[in-house]
């Protein structure tokens, strides 16, 4: 399973910089200017959090568990996806504010059997479409009797889709496999055999809420 410090290191630039330039504008002694980046320091050291939670992830080889920590703002039974798939699916779209935990997790244990990254524009992530137009990475995963895709989509302030796993590497449910800079959305797509247990408006945790059982055939 893998593991990541509690500050990512995707972060460490950005807060480095805020606070050099904090640490200049107080040897210049402009120190009502030297607050604004010591604020962003203790924002960036915040936004680039990632609680441990792997003793934590929500048991059961029927259940997904989300990818994101976030809000739902979509839930759509008949999504036609022929990026991976093949067929018409449910599609759970989930908001991650400025201030939500950025970290993806993978709804279920599997092989990363389909990768892709595709640049776009930057428009907000909680617009219709952003989906289709917006820069995004996709993964595949394939289990036990079922695959399914999940799309991370870069927001308005968001400018690099960052994954930690490649094809072919093996995911166990609720591990870390990514996250994407600043706002941005996370599409799950499942099977129709999948009863979805979210509606729009609910708030999930990565790795712990269940977003979907799978169905007795």
């Amino acid at each position: 399973m893998l593991k990541k410090p509690i500050i990512l290191p995707e972060g460490y630039p950005f807060i480095i910089v805020a606070l050099l330039l904090g640490v200049i504008g107080l040897w210049m002694k402009w120190y009502y200017a030297a607050v604004v980046p010591f604020v962003l320091a203790v924002y960036f050291t915040y936004f680039f959090r990632c609680p441990p939670r792997n003793d934590k992830i929500t048991p059961g080889d029927d259940v997904l568990v989300s990818p994101a920590d976030g809000t739902v703002v979509d839930v759509c039974h008949d999504a036609k996806e022929d990026m991976f798939l093949g067929q018409t699916c449910h599609k759970i779209t989930i908001f991650l504010s400025i201030f939500d935990v950025h970290c993806n997790r993978s709804p279920m244990e599997g092989k990363i059997t389909y990768q892709s990254y595709t640049q776009g524009k930057f428009l907000p992530a909680y617009e219709e479409g952003v989906g289709f137009e917006n820069e995004r990475g996709a993964i595949g995963i394939t289990g036990k009797n079922r695959s399914i895709l999940v799309i991370l989509i870069a927001g308005i302030l968001a400018r690099r889709v960052v994954s930690w796993k490649n094809l072919g590497d093996s995911l166990k449910k609720g591990e870390l496999y990514g996250m994407i800079k600043f706002g941005s959305s996370t599409e799950l797509v499942v099977p129709r055999n999948v009863e979805i247990t979210v509606k729009k408006g609910d708030k999930v945790v990565g790795g712990i809420t269940v977003v979907g059982r799978v169905k007795e055939q």
